[in-house]
């Protein structure tokens, strides 16, 4: 089944000072992306539950928690309590995956595990069929901003002959140097959820920004046989 495309600007690029007025400006997407960085597991600080509270009032999109940290398996409930609506954790931070997906789908949220450039899709295979969704990270992570790096195309072609094998067809998200004019190559390459940050909250006009990197997903979702 194909899955249409959808975009999810992400709040690490947004004005803090400004937030309710910034998530206004982006309703149009499909969801919104928040980026928890612990100081750790990646060499940054953002948000935490409080942000997460303070979005959840202010939007009706869904949030979409990602954690860049050390201990996902000590937070994970602290944000489903938060009122994450898909927790996406790092295959890196944690011995107990298997147990972490289980926990966020018993608790009636999207479970996603994600991977760092280096980190080898095939990991997942043991895995695959019970994540609903899967993001790839298409920079390293810790800060807004970065290149995309062009050999993640491959890595998500790679996931997707592997959901093919297992006959299962979870989100397929990226995150990274997304924009409109690269939107319609990844897409094509199979993924699906788009998190684009400072090409949406540089933009003047946000939702046309929104706009333009969906068409351009579209067309590339388009081409997948």
């Amino acid at each position: 089944m194909q899955r249409p495309a959808r975009i999810a600007p992400s709040l690490l690029a947004a004005d803090c000072l400004r937030l309710g007025e910034e998530l206004d400006e982006v309703k149009t997407a499909d969801l919104v992306h928040l980026d928890v960085m612990d100081g750790h597991f990646v060499p940054n600080l953002t948000f935490g539950l409080d942000t997460l509270r303070a979005v959840k009032s202010a939007t009706s999109l869904p949030v979409d928690v990602h954690l860049m940290i050390s201990n996902p398996d000590e937070m994970v409930e602290k944000y489903l309590d938060a009122g994450a609506d898909i927790v996406s954790f790092h295959y890196e931070a944690t011995a107990h995956a298997h147990r972490l997906v289980s926990l966020i789908r018993d608790r009636g949220a999207k479970a996603s595990i994600a991977l760092n450039p280096a980190t080898p899709v095939c990991l997942l295979e043991p895995i695959i069929d019970e994540l609903d969704m899967v993001l790839i990270m298409t920079v390293n992570p810790g800060f807004g901003g970065q290149s995309f790096i062009e050999s993640s195309m491959r890595k998500l072609r790679r996931l997707r002959r592997l959901c093919d094998e297992h006959g299962v067809n979870p989100h397929v998200e990226v995150d990274g140097g997304i924009h409109a004019r690269n939107a319609q190559e990844v897409a094509a390459a199979g993924a699906n959820i788009l998190v684009a940050g400072s090409s949406v909250f540089g933009a003047a006009d946000r939702a046309a920004a929104i706009r333009a990197i969906r068409d351009a997903a579209e067309a590339g979702r388009r081409k997948i046989a």
